[in-house]
């Protein structure tokens, strides 16, 4: 081998090296303190990119969670109440039958209404005062039907039979109704889902065409889309033709209702935007003196008051129990979200951990490996600066 003393090309490619392992064991030194395979960009600027992606979607997920959870204490709340209500209805009814009986005397029955309007005042007063985070429920929560007449044309009662429309979880916008004659079935939908019902069977023959017979009603529930109608018949056998006092099978055909944005209502229970990330809660006013309940004109101080108080009272009852049922579906369908979210967390945070965390095993491997190299190089480092140091013992 030559001996040269101005070019030491021994101690140049162990310094190169050197370097090369010095650097690879600062990475094992950087990995093994952070537990993280991905530092910074230059380390896998790919799997960054992947990586970055899903803790955002990570932490979407998990304010996801939380948001259900609140959200099913917000049911909680609001059915808590409710059960009061029916509570309350129940007593209502019992006074009201007590009342319908010749054996209390119009004396007797002052005193009954005494205590039944006290109850008509307790319901309301629930209603006004149950909140969650200062935002009222049981005076009307979520998405709300228009009462325009001239733009929700389905509510214009006096034309279609509709007494009373109840949504819950509808999504706002126009809903268009279809209602050919002869079929006795009502098809109505929003652009994204349609449903049609068959109310045949809840309908009186009346020579022209199926209606509702008179002095009663009969519901309607598109279940599928939230949305349910109390259709009524004509309100006394003396009245108007059907066609303009209750409903007639085709009424409704080609008539809109329109269902505006409310206060409340709208939970986020997934990461991204879109209304598959959303659930639509609408809880109807539950006060007695509110046009669901209806009840602010109910009075057991007459018999025939009392008697007319127990029909309305079974409505309420049945009308109670209907938004309850609806409250009790969605917090079950919350629960399903959470589980499913929290499904999703535990799988990505796993995918996640793939790309960007380190293996601890292979990083104490290849950290031995490159402190080996670095303290042998070092060695063989100062042995390659005396090698020029040789040239001496020629001169001696």
């Amino acid at each position: 081998m030559p001996l040269r003393v101005n070019t030491n090309i021994p101690a140049l490619n162990t310094r190169r090296v050197l370097n090369i392992n010095n650097r690879d064991l600062k990475t094992r030194i950087e990995r093994l303190s952070s537990g993280l395979r991905i530092n910074r960009a230059a380390d896998d600027a790919a799997g960054l990119s992947v990586s970055e992606g899903m803790r955002a979607e990570l932490t979407g997920l998990r304010q996801a969670v939380r948001n259900s959870e609140q959200a099913t204490n917000l049911i909680q709340t609001g059915e808590g109440a409710l059960n009061e209500v029916n509570a309350i209805l129940i007593r209502m009814r019992e006074l009201a039958v007590q009342s319908a009986s010749s054996t209390v005397n119009d004396d007797n029955r002052e005193a009954i209404n005494a205590e039944f309007v006290q109850l008509t005042n307790e319901i309301d007063r629930i209603a006004t005062v149950t909140s969650y985070n200062n935002t009222n429920l049981l005076t009307g929560f979520g998405n709300v039907v228009s009462g325009d007449a001239a733009v929700s044309t389905a509510v214009a009662s006096a034309t279609t039979g509709v007494a009373n429309v109840q949504i819950s979880g509808a999504t706002a916008g126009t809903y268009l109704f279809a209602d050919s004659a002869g079929d006795n079935e009502i098809t109505l939908g929003n652009g994204f889902t349609t449903q049609t019902i068959d109310i045949g069977g809840a309908l009186d023959a009346d020579g022209v065409g199926g209606a509702v017979a008179t002095g009663s009603a009969i519901i309607a529930n598109f279940d599928r889309l939230g949305i349910q109608l109390t259709l009524s018949g004509q309100k006394a056998a003396t009245a108007l033709d059907p066609a303009s006092d209750g409903y007639r099978d085709s009424d409704l055909d080609a008539l809109e209702l329109v269902i505006d944005s409310g206060t409340g209502g709208t939970f986020q229970v997934g990461p991204d935007d879109g209304q598959v990330h959303r659930i639509e809660i609408s809880i109807a006013d539950m006060r007695a003196s509110g046009a669901v309940l209806n009840m602010g004109s109910s009075s057991t101080s007459s018999l025939a008051g009392a008697q007319s108080a127990i029909s309305s009272i079974d409505l309420a009852i049945a009308t109670v129990a209907q938004q309850r049922g609806d409250l009790g579906a969605f917090q079950n369908r919350l629960a399903f979200n959470i589980r499913a979210n929290e499904n999703a967390i535990e799988n990505i945070t796993a995918s996640e951990s793939s790309i960007r965390d380190a293996d601890i095993a292979t990083e104490v491997s290849a950290f031995t490996r490159a402190q080996i190299l670095v303290q042998s190089g070092t060695s063989l480092l100062a042995q390659a600066n005396v090698l020029p140091q040789n040239a001496l013992s020629l001169l001696g």
